[in-house]
């Protein structure tokens, strides 16, 4: 079974991020969207929102799953016989820093194997922090993620 990895913190979960997993996804027997705990960050959402959210977005493709790690990609990567790392890039500056990422991922584990997959051009400009910022500013956010998304944001900018 050829089973791959989109890692990220995914918070939130943008259409864009929705793009490169409807892209990918017929590409491999399965295909996990893995949500990364990173306590040096200070999310909006916990891991289980965010995994809930994910779930409730990709609920249409079928071979797509939720999960979630902390500590190292490679060593998840390896634990769950992964074949390959799916990566989504917007722009030219995207793939630099995916690209860096990904030297020092083969470096550290040298069958890891990574595919870049651009996004549509309809969400390049899309990130996890300028929906935020336009969500914090009282704008709406319906264009860029999914409704239950959109609901979560506001039920945050609420409180």
């Amino acid at each position: 079974m050829r089973k791959a990895v989109y890692p990220g913190t995914f918070d939130p979960f943008t259409r864009g991020h929705l793009d490169v997993v409807e892209q990918a996804a017929p590409l491999f027997d399965e295909l996990i969207v893995s949500v990364l705990h990173n306590p040096n960050k200070r999310p909006w959402f916990d891991v289980e929102t965010r995994m809930a959210l994910i779930r409730d977005a990709v609920s249409g493709i079928g071979n797509v799953h939720v999960d979630s790690f902390e500590g190292l990609l490679v060593d998840y990567y390896q634990r769950k016989s992964f074949v390959c790392v799916v990566r989504g890039v917007r722009n030219d500056l995207d793939l630099q820093a995916e690209l860096a990422m990904a030297h020092v991922n083969r470096s550290l584990a040298e069958d890891v194997r990574v595919v870049f997959i651009p996004t549509s051009p309809v969400f390049g400009f899309v990130s996890s922090s300028l929906v935020k910022d336009v969500a914090m500013h009282g704008g709406d956010v319906s264009q860029f993620v999914t409704p239950r998304v959109a609901e979560a944001l506001l039920a945050h900018v609420s409180r």
